[in-house]
């Protein structure tokens, strides 16, 4: 499986699969570690809450997932780090497109895919800080028919008061660095300019508008 297809079909089930969040910290986990765990737990209640009522029209979840995106993830800083060395060869109208799509592109994919929810279960198992400034998260899917668990790690960073997800590891794989990578081939591709990964954007967009 290449990680492309990991990506797209695997990563959209993290904003829905939270019915029952279950949490297990450590009793020595200092207080920026304990604010991350209880930050994802309620990300995930917020999810189930916003989005989880099948008969909610594809308009209204969409609109949903977006304000739900931008509170709680740091959608600005991801694009950034996942265009890489080409930021800064973009323009400023590429960048400012760059940005909207990459947006627009998250709400598209993860809201087409909210109807396979199947009644997966997110487990906290535990939080570990890196000095205040990130932290991870571990936590697994738990599936309803006894199939093995999935690992998925939440790298969680507080920035003015306010915790945010800036990247998200399923099963070992950073979700940002497939993204990543994938965009710079698509770049690579079209002769090393922007247009050809804007161009590829809109398209991926329109097929889900």
């Amino acid at each position: 499986m290449s990680k492309e297809i990991f990506f797209r079909g695997v990563a959209p089930f993290l904003f829905i699969v939270a019915v029952t969040v279950l949490s297990s910290r450590p009793a020595g986990a200092d207080e920026f570690s304990q604010g991350a765990g209880r930050f994802i737990s309620g990300l995930a209640d917020e999810a189930i809450a916003a989005l989880g009522e099948k008969n909610t029209p594809l308009a209204e979840k969409e609109k949903r997932f977006r304000s739900l995106l931008n509170k709680n993830f740091a959608v600005k800083a991801i694009a950034r780090w996942v265009l890489g060395r080409h930021w800064r060869k973009a323009t400023k109208a590429e960048r400012k497109e760059y940005l909207a799509l990459f947006e627009d592109l998250l709400v598209v994919t993860y809201t087409d895919r909210f109807s396979r929810y199947s009644g997966e279960t997110l487990e906290i198992l535990r939080t570990l800080g890196n000095g205040g400034k990130d932290a991870v998260v571990y936590s697994r899917i738990v599936k309803p028919a006894g199939d093995e668990p999935l690992a998925v790690d939440w790298r969680v960073r507080k920035r003015e008061g306010r915790y945010r997800v800036v990247d998200v590891i399923v099963a070992g794989i950073s979700m940002g660095q497939t993204q990543r990578s994938e965009f710079a081939s698509v770049i690579r591709r079209n002769g090393g300019g922007m247009e050809g990964l804007l161009a590829e954007i809109r398209k991926r967009v329109n097929r889900g508008s």
